[in-house]
């Protein structure tokens, strides 16, 4: 925010970025008893991948950039993974998901092919 660094200019760092506030959104419209479960758990994950994609650019190192995108990754697949949950327990309706989806799916294309 204060830094005026490259990463920022990623499509990916924007992606991510929206990533994080539709988890937000989404979490908000979730029961109040799973502050501390399933909301908790989506909000650190969503913004891991937002931190770990911040990070990863940063490396000078191929190697280490792209382990940091993979851990990024993973934190996107742990958020897919407990919407999927949430769905299940009739939390929240698909319908109700295209757009936090749409986004899953490009911060996951987008770090497929930087990993590569």
């Amino acid at each position: 925010m204060f830094l005026k660094l490259n990463h920022q200019k990623l499509s990916i760092y924007k992606v991510s970025k929206l990533l994080v506030v539709e988890a937000y959104k989404f979490t908000s419209k979730l029961p109040s008893e799973e502050k501390f479960g399933m909301i908790s758990q989506i909000r650190r994950a969503s913004l891991s991948v937002h931190l770990n994609i911040s990070e990863g650019a940063s490396r000078s190192s191929e190697t280490e950039r792209i382990r940091f995108y993979e851990i990024a990754r993973g934190s996107l697949i742990e958020v897919d993974s407990a919407i999927d949950i949430a769905c299940q327990l009739n939390y929240v309706k698909n319908s109700e998901l295209e757009v936090f989806g749409s986004i899953i799916i490009e911060c996951f294309k987008i770090l497929s092919g930087l990993m590569k």
